[in-house]
């Protein structure tokens, strides 16, 4: 890199039912960024699935619907366009080039490796996850699938889709009641606790199956794991690194979206108070958990200490919040690493995993 400035495109927003969730990280970001080193350009996806190119304040992820529509944008999937085409008021089109992408993203078309299979056509630097490990992570069946064949352990599940629940509900339902125990009943691909519900009773069945529907085609039924909530954030590449555990101590039924990012009543405790081998194994677990999904940059894994102790390995989320509250920074503030730092070990994670992805032959 040269010694000018090096343009960002943060872009957040997005048609997710997480599109709120993402104007609060990205806020975040922006505001923590080195402006001294950085040329932050907020790239703002309408729940349209419009992108515009929007001012370079809070405001414009504060209130993004007050900023004027007037510099529409595509990212162009041609490495030559090295970015965006802006589409100018009288029709004429004007390259917009960046340097490295952010994507603040969180859920459907924006962490589920869309906008990253759009990203590596158009040959640009980007933040996280690549398209395989950002498709495994929002998938939670084929991703436990992937932990499982790496030797993790995770917790009893079995998943069905739309057309099963059309078809064999009755068979679903009984299936449901077999298994003795609460159940969590998840939208496959969703985060942010979305679409989630805990159920007890099998008169709860049918409407918590009905809710995960809405959002996704494909759903997932695990057995409630009793025990400690642990999280671990991870960074790096090839050679990742984990910070320490932190607990979660949730005050609702569990940790849904309205305890996250509504009500702020759950405890955070960091680091967990964990014994050492307890601590060391989680790290541990958090960064085969990474290398499973082939994960880069970036990701939080979401684990459960059992009674006996064991680790149970509950998901991996390849863009984690950023919020003020969110777990992913905090562990590593914790850990010795501070918020603005964090973000330019992400960038430069961006360029190194770019240019090794750049040194393999496209030739015969």
């Amino acid at each position: 890199m040269t010694a000018s400035r090096i343009r960002v495109a943060i872009i957040y927003g997005g048609r997710s039912p997480e599109h709120e969730v993402s104007l609060r990280s990205a806020c975040s970001v922006f505001e923590a960024m080195d402006k001294e080193k950085y040329v932050v350009i907020p790239i703002f996806i309408t729940r349209l699935g419009e992108w515009y190119q929007a001012p370079s304040s809070a405001d414009s992820f504060i209130n993004p619907d007050l900023f004027p529509r007037n510099k529409r944008l595509i990212l162009s999937p041609d490495p030559c366009h090295h970015g965006f085409l802006k589409i100018q008021d009288d029709g004429t089109v004007a390259r917009l080039e960046i340097d490295v992408c952010f994507p603040v993203l969180h859920g459907m078309f924006g962490e589920d490796g869309t906008l990253q299979g759009l990203m590596d056509l158009a040959n640009i630097p980007y933040v996280g996850c690549g398209t395989l490990a950002s498709a495994v992570g929002m998938d939670k069946v084929i991703m436990k699938a992937a932990f499982r064949d790496a030797g993790l352990r995770v917790g009893p599940f079995f998943w069905f889709l739309t057309s099963e629940w059309e078809s064999t509900s009755d068979s679903i339902i009984n299936k449901m009641k077999s298994r003795g125990c609460a159940l969590f009943v998840k939208p496959a691909n969703l985060g942010s606790s979305v679409g989630i519900s805990r159920v007890t009773k099998s008169e709860e069945f049918e409407p918590a199956i009905k809710r995960a529907l809405s959002y996704d085609r494909k759903i997932l039924v695990e057995d409630a794991i009793p025990g400690r909530e642990l999280e671990v954030s991870v960074l790096g590449n090839d050679e990742p690194e984990a910070s320490i555990p932190g607990e979660i101590i949730s005050h609702s039924t569990f940790y849904d979206y309205q305890e996250k990012y509504l009500n702020d009543t759950a405890e955070l405790v960091i680091p967990a108070c964990l014994p050492n081998e307890v601590c060391n194994r989680a790290r541990e677990v958090a960064i085969a958990a990474f290398k499973a999904v082939d994960a880069s940059g970036l990701a939080r894994v979401d684990m459960f200490l059992d009674p006996s102790e064991n680790i149970v390995v509950n998901e991996i989320n390849t863009l984690p919040g950023f919020t003020s509250v969110s777990m992913y920074p905090k562990l590593w503030e914790a850990s010795g690493l501070s918020y603005r730092n964090l973000l330019d070990r992400l960038i430069d994670l961006a360029f190194d995993r770019h240019r090794q992805k750049n040194s393999i032959s496209t030739e015969r």
